[in-house]
């Protein structure tokens, strides 16, 4: 059977749209489903399948707690965005409350989670500081390995491999075309901005381009001749076999972080553990992601090898020639089976809950990182058409209906639900 997405000669491309929104993540999904709601003639090109990628391998939480400052605003949008999608939906994506919490095992990651409550006072947010006996409360053990923690009730939840196919089928009711295994090659542009998207299956006319490329993105602007210092960090996550409930909160510890899946089981996995392939970029944009490596050096794994040449590395091509987007539809990396066999047994050791569980599925993702690990969402410098909403620097998740709603705004002139400046792309330009 034919997919519903598909191009075929039945279900040819349009030849124009007001929009073209490239990318299927959650941030391109909810773009054109934003802007099939305002009545704006949109297309979605996505180069694989609908969230094949990273919006479909991360963990699952929908949170405020911890965020940067900056991205609080639009994460606290975000937040109710998702609330209002969901109860539209006809699939059941997993939305879930029970709030987020961040365990601390000594008195000094308990500070630091207190010192970002302080810091982020001013948002009025429900979070608090949880004691060793609330915490005990929580897990509903008595002799939890931790002192303490953060705790966010409001916080929530969804199974991402549900939520982002179930928001495009949403956005195609509401007008939206949207065509998977539809690579766009580049960008023509007449009169100084941008006038249509090449795809490899022909030209579609158009005002305005939302780029929601995720890791594709970079090697997408180089293409135009725009630099982005974004690079591509590898993770790796399990889900496991049915457990014991822990907790309605989703977990985050330093050995190993939780959520519960509708099947009963968990998504474990550990936040910061991942590898850096060294590509061109990692070298051009070395000294930008310097603080990073150096905060994360005994946890990130940095490599030299194939992937220097590889889809991600430096190419340049034309309209008419095949693109790495289409020489890689779906980027599907190995999982790191070392480290998530010790992420497991961390998990293990903090709750005694999963002592019988077993790994059912292993997956590595691609996150697109920025050196400030906040995203870029806004108009491109010097490519009047072209907003980026790219580097959701592995919490994009959560943050992704915000980015999608905002790109939709920048593009079509729209006032904005929040101030876009902190994510503005000339931070890197040093532009005004």
């Amino acid at each position: 059977m034919t997919p519903a997405f598909a191009q075929s000669p039945e279900r040819p491309l349009p030849k124009r749209a007001s929009v073209v929104v490239i990318g299927g993540g959650v941030a391109g999904v909810t773009a054109a489903l934003a802007l099939a709601e305002w009545g704006v003639p949109v297309v979605l090109c996505e180069k694989g399948r609908i969230a094949g990628e990273q919006s479909s391998r991360n963990w699952g939480w929908i949170r405020k707690q911890g965020r940067d400052l900056r991205e609080l605003p639009l994460m606290i949008e975000s937040q109710q965005l998702w609330h209002r999608i969901g109860a539209r939906l006809e699939t059941d994506i997993g939305l879930r409350g029970g709030g987020s919490t961040y365990l601390a095992e000594n008195e000094e990651a308990l500070a630091r989670h207190a010192a970002w409550l302080e810091q982020a006072e001013d948002f009025q947010l429900d979070t608090r500081v949880l004691s060793r006996a609330d915490v005990d409360a929580l897990l509903g053990q008595s002799d939890a390995p931790f002192v303490g923690g953060l705790h966010t009730p409001s916080d929530i939840y969804a199974e991402p491999i549900l939520a982002v196919p179930a928001m495009a089928r949403l956005a195609a009711d509401a007008g939206a075309e949207i065509f998977e295994g539809t690579a766009v090659r580049t960008l023509e542009t007449a009169g100084g901005r941008i006038a249509a998207v090449v795809t490899e299956h022909g030209a579609i006319a158009c005002e305005a381009v939302v780029l929601a490329g995720g890791v594709w993105s970079r090697p997408f602007l180089e293409n135009l001749g725009l630099a982005l210092p974004q690079l591509a960090v590898q993770s790796s996550a399990q889900r496991t076999t049915p457990a014991p409930l822990i907790s309605d909160s989703t977990l985050g510890a330093k050995g190993a972080a939780l959520r519960r899946r509708l099947d009963g089981g968990y998504t474990v996995a550990r936040a910061g553990a991942a590898r850096l392939d060294i590509v061109p970029a990692a070298i051009a944009h070395f000294r930008a992601f310097t603080p990073i490596l150096k905060a994360c050096l005994r946890i990130l794994k940095l490599r030299l090898g194939r992937a220097y040449f590889g889809p991600l590395g430096r190419h340049r091509w034309q309209g008419d020639q095949v693109t790495p987007f289409e020489a890689v539809r779906v980027f599907d990396p190995a999982p790191d089976h070392r480290l998530l066999d010790d992420v497991l047994q961390a998990a293990k050791r903090l709750y005694p809950q999963l002592a019988e569980v077993k790994p059912v599925e292993r997956w590595g993702g691609m996150i697109d990182v920025m050196p400030d690990e906040i995203p870029v969402i806004g108009p491109a410098p010097s490519l009047p058409g072209l907003v980026v909403a790219t580097g959701l620097s592995g919490h994009g998740f959560g943050l992704g209906p915000g980015v999608g709603h905002l790109a939709a705004q920048l593009a079509t002139g729209r006032p904005t639900l929040v101030d876009p400046a902190p994510f503005r792309y000339e931070r890197f330009t040093g532009t005004a």
